[in-house]
């Protein structure tokens, strides 16, 4: 019986450092993060960033660890503001850097709310230039069971290595 894999939220879960380098190839344009299907309102607050440094056990008991970067985006109208410029994004972030230290490789988080709906998490996607904006596209963060993540990737591994199509040594 084939297991079926539901798709990622988004393609991948970037860094901070893949977010901080896409903002410092287009400083000059909007940083504008979509989630829900619409993008954020103009008057966007980065209300605070938090770093921490998470150990646990998964529910296979095993140990995990990882760095994780939370942003808070306050998705708010502020009067006649436009979307906040990519490189103030970065400049906020390396401020709170200078401050408390953040990991480039860390996990990277959103916390959105607009201030009467309660905050949700969400991952980014990688930053998509276009000629007017810089956009992340947003989405919520599932939960997960990691041994069986790890077990899913196994068995895709496994099976591209033994796929007649693939350019990997066969099994």
């Amino acid at each position: 019986m084939e297991v079926a894999v539901p798709p990622p939220a988004v393609a991948e879960d970037i860094t901070l450092g893949a977010l901080l380098a896409a903002c410092d190839l287009h400083p000059k344009l909007p940083l504008i993060f979509t989630y829900e299907g619409r993008p954020v309102r103009p008057g966007y607050h980065v209300t605070e960033v938090k770093a921490g440094q998470f150990a646990a056990l998964d529910c296979g008991g095993n140990p995990e660890a990882w760095p994780e970067i939370f942003v808070q985006l306050w998705d708010v109208d502020d009067g006649d503001r436009t979307h906040m410029l990519a490189g103030k994004f970065a400049a906020i972030i390396r401020k709170v850097s200078e401050h408390v230290g953040l990991d480039q490789s860390a996990k990277l988080t959103f916390e959105v709310s607009d201030g009467v709906m309660p905050m949700q998490l969400h991952c980014a996607a990688s930053p998509i230039p276009a000629t007017d904006r810089l956009e992340v596209a947003l989405a919520p963060r599932a939960a997960s069971c990691k041994p069986r993540d790890r077990w899913l990737e196994e068995q895709k591994q496994a099976a591209a290595c033994c796929d007649p199509r693939s350019d990997k040594p066969r099994c």
